[in-house]
């Protein structure tokens, strides 16, 4: 059973940052390509420097981007720039944007402490791989902060969204706080604070009986909270069940929420020099039936027509071309031990098919990114093709919902960057102490 609790948040003092906008952030693994600096540059207060501050030539271990993220939250909590919800309270977060085909949609979610299960007891369920290196950073953090400032963004099974029913009745009297994000600063963040003990026993109990939760971002972020958790028993074996260390704190949207998006993520080739396009392209043809498009929009569209029986996959070395799978015979002969949800994935396809074997990269080095960037902007793609910075430009269509679902529940791992939910949940709107004497 999914146990949440409501937690008494760490959040900006409006008295001392009027401005929201200027002090929250990206998830801390997307501030990047200079993002950081100007988070910096936008206030002295940027939550960027606790999630992801900067590191310096003569750190050591007396002085490092761990403990001044320490120092800043208690600098900010002594000097009332930061402080600690009154009582305890669910957060309630409405994400209203517009995607580039005109459509606005508004994305509900709420936040609060989970209780920390581990998969096997199947309340949470993983649908990406994880590497190592994220998960020690981030544990070294929690270790000096003893507080979770980054969000998992978790979806949770309820047909008829009752929990949003719930708390659209609750925060109706309630004014929002509105911010805007730097990055995506066309997602308009509406934010509450619910403290109805009613309330939240109704959206407790709906919550109660149910499993499968799956973790759409922050797979890092839950494992390292698990391994915190473990770490904080071993050192206070006579701490409650209720001691903040066993919570996690998540934000939560429900699988049926009409404003739930998956993006594409885009694969951009550079700086490989095995194979020409031109025999990439010829090389495909033992795996693909190979179509030359007339320009982007013929791509848009033939990709478009992709089912998720007869997946299809875009190329662009300055002419265009649709790769699209001849049968779906290619992965299980390439893949027979695969769970069949897996093998039909656009991501999967893309990696076993394309990149490994008729690329002739290896899984290494593609997770040591040597040859590949990720990317959310397609356009970004296209112009650095263009410009010469890049060798080609796979486009992908999104991974369905259904898809998310089918892997999870055949407990299969979806490749890294299956997935992009847009948008993010962003950090600095509330914070969860876990320190050794916090209960919840």
């Amino acid at each position: 059973m999914a146990v949440i609790k409501p937690f008494q948040g760490i959040r900006y003092n409006p008295q001392c940052v009027q401005d929201l906008s200027k002090v929250v952030s990206q998830p801390y693994d997307r501030v990047r390509y200079g993002l950081q600096d100007k988070y910096y540059d936008q206030s002295a207060y940027t939550i960027v420097k606790i999630i992801k501050g900067k590191q310096f030539e003569d750190d050591d271990e007396a002085n490092n981007v761990y403990t001044r993220a320490r120092d800043y939250l208690h600098t900010w909590l002594d000097e009332g720039v930061m402080q600690v919800e009154d009582v305890p309270a669910l957060y309630v977060l409405y994400q209203t944007f517009t995607l580039p085909d005109g459509e606005q949609y508004t994305r509900k979610a709420f936040t609060t402490a989970l209780e920390i299960t581990t998969f096997d007891q199947g309340v949470v369920l993983p649908h990406e791989r994880t590497l190592s290196g994220p998960k020690i950073d981030r544990l070294n953090l929690t270790r000096a902060t003893e507080t979770y400032f980054g969000h998992i963004f978790m979806l949770y099974p309820d047909q008829e969204n009752r929990v949003n029913a719930i708390l659209d009745q609750a925060v109706k009297a309630i004014e929002p706080t509105v911010v805007r994000e730097l990055f995506e600063s066309d997602v308009t963040q509406r934010f509450w604070v619910v403290t109805d003990p009613e309330v939240i026993a109704r959206v407790q109990a709906e919550m109660a009986p149910k499993t499968s939760l799956i973790i759409a971002d922050g797979h890092h972020r839950y494992e390292t909270a698990i391994n915190y958790r473990d770490e904080m028993r071993a050192k206070y074996p006579d701490a409650p069940a209720n001691a903040g260390f066993n919570y996690r704190m998540v934000t939560l949207v429900s699988m049926s929420d009409p404003g739930l998006v998956i993006l594409p993520t885009h694969r951009l080739m550079h700086s490989y020099d095995v194979k020409t396009s031109k025999q990439v392209i010829e090389d495909a043809q033992a795996y693909f039936d190979v179509q030359p498009v007339a320009d982007r929009a013929a791509l848009e569209a033939a990709l478009a027509e992709a089912t998720p029986q007869a997946p299809r996959i875009g190329f662009y070395d300055g002419d265009y071309t649709v790769f699209a799978l001849k049968s779906p015979a290619v992965m299980d002969k390439i893949a027979p031990d695969r769970d069949p949800a897996w093998r039909l994935l656009d991501v999967s396809i893309l990696h076993e098919v394309l990149i490994e074997r008729v690329m002739g990269l290896s899984q290494e080095s593609v997770e040591r990114k040597e040859n590949i960037d990720y990317l959310r902007d397609v356009e970004m793609g296209y112009e650095r093709v263009d410009n010469g910075e890049a060798n080609f430009l796979f486009v992908m269509n999104p991974t369905r919902m259904a898809e998310v679902r089918a892997c999870t529940a055949a407990d299969v791992k979806m490749p890294q960057k299956s997935t992009d939910f847009y948008p993010k949940v962003i950090s600095g709107m509330v914070a969860l102490r876990v320190s050794p004497d916090e209960r919840l």
